[in-house]
């Protein structure tokens, strides 16, 4: 490419400065910028014009300066996903490709828009639309992470001269709330299991849908409702095993359902240590790296109970109402929240719509979290719950809950020195002797 760039100096008659052309090797156009210095017939002139020829010409091999991009958004976003989305885990491929959808449809893109269209402004304009269509601030931030992250690829392999500025937002709405849901509670949890049939059957429901003038007779209907409700008592015993299971590991639930016990290419129990343990290939997991990581003595306990020739295929198998074969990850995400929601466990309200999330699956996420959070140190609750960073971590799990740690600290105060608060003061026993400083004695523990 270096020896197709040739710099001239030219002149053009209706010009007052010398004039430098080349040809452009991508497009072959030419293409034509002014030198600034003024022709005066002079061969100083002349020389310094080739001079700024020459620096200009140095500058184009180098690759400083680059044409406008004549990619298209259909050739980037095809690129995108064929060399770089398919090596990332399910979930990001489809997360990011949603949010290349949304950005079509705000910002009207078709597949023959040039890439280099998409300015700093068009961006801006696309966070504002977000924001206006009433996405969190923490929604605005993920798409424009998958964004800033695609269009600094798109620079480094040359489709753009450079990547367009993503500004991220600067602030925080909802009084700084961290998470979507809830920790679920012992007590709630023991609810929910005991509503799962009723999830099952109202997860299950469908409206009856006649075709011409046909209509269902009320025994049919009846008979269909009776039917339902055996095969949800038959399903429930594999779907209160998923609860348990997602309660006691703190899996996702896409890694319960495609966790094994004798495959090696996906999720899998490994048994042949000191201590059970979990191994996650690289291609199944969020931080898309391979992990041979520990499971808790509860868990290893519930998973020990299964005898080992029942130790085949998948760990967790729920068993579907309206269809056989194993679940999608989408239909036994509407079953848990069904059955989160039939056993009353609310876990967030919209201060806007006053809409009412109930307890899902990543709320049990969530309680086994708080739950290690108060006997391990930050490193190794990052480790067991599988975050990609510390930061994670601390502002999701560690010091959330300050009425816990303020219990404790007075039990320990308590069992230390069986002295109450409120004076400072030197206080008297009984006898009249002096006692113990309240100041002093909380210091010493």
């Amino acid at each position: 490419m270096h020896e197709e760039i040739k710099v001239s100096v030219v002149e053009f008659g209706d010009r007052k400065f010398y004039m430098m052309q080349w040809r452009d090797p991508l497009t072959g156009r030419k293409q034509t910028k002014s030198t600034k210095i003024l022709r005066t017939g002079k061969k100083r002139e002349r020389r310094e014009a080739e001079r700024v020829a020459g620096e200009h010409e140095k500058a184009l091999q180098s690759g400083q300066f680059k044409p406008p991009s004549k990619t298209t958004w259909g050739e980037f976003r095809n690129r995108y996903e064929d060399e770089v989305l398919t090596s990332k885990a399910d979930g990001t491929f489809s997360k990011v490709s949603g949010v290349f959808n949304a950005l079509e449809d705000v910002l009207n893109l078709a597949d023959d828009t040039r890439l280099a269209a998409l300015t700093d402004d068009r961006l801006s304009g696309y966070q504002s639309a977000l924001r206006k269509a009433g996405r969190s601030e923490d929604t605005i931030k993920g798409h424009l992470a998958h964004l800033k992250a695609a269009l600094r690829w798109a620079a480094e392999v040359g489709i753009i001269s450079k990547p367009p500025k993503v500004r991220m937002p600067s602030r925080t709405k909802g009084g700084g709330k961290l998470m979507k849901g809830r920790p679920v509670t012992a007590e709630e949890f023991e609810r929910m299991l005991g509503k799962v049939e009723a999830g099952l059957l109202a997860a299950g429901q469908r409206p009856y849908k006649s075709k011409g003038k046909r209509k269902f007779s009320e025994k049919a209907r009846e008979e269909l409702r009776k039917a339902q409700q055996k095969w949800a008592a038959a399903a429930a015993p594999t779907w209160e095993r998923l609860l348990r299971g997602l309660w006691l590991s703190g899996l996702r639930l896409g890694e319960a359902l495609d966790l094994y016990w004798d495959r090696d290419d996906r999720l899998c129990i490994d048994l042949s240590r000191r201590h059970p343990m979990l191994r996650i290939p690289g291609e199944l997991e969020k931080g898309n790296q391979d992990r041979l990581l520990p499971i808790t003595p509860d868990f290893a306990e519930f998973l020990l109970a299964t005898p080992p020739e029942d130790r085949l295929g998948p760990v967790f198998a729920p068993q579907p109402l309206r269809f056989s074969g194993r679940v999608t990850l989408n239909y036994a995400s509407r079953v848990l929240s069904a059955i989160g929601e039939a056993a009353g466990v609310k876990v967030n309200t919209d201060a806007k719509t006053g809409d009412v999330k109930f307890a899902s699956a990543h709320d049990l996420r969530r309680s086994f979290g708080e739950r290690w959070a108060a006997r391990l140190m930050p490193q190794q609750l990052m480790e067991l719950m599988r975050h990609e960073s510390i930061e994670t971590t601390m502002k999701f799990y560690v010091g959330r809950n300050a009425e816990r740690t303020a219990d404790a600290i007075w039990e320990a105060f308590s069992a230390g020195s069986g002295n109450s608060f409120g004076n400072t003061s030197q206080q008297r026993t009984p006898t009249g002797n002096a006692g113990v400083d309240a100041t002093t004695d909380s210091g010493a523990i």
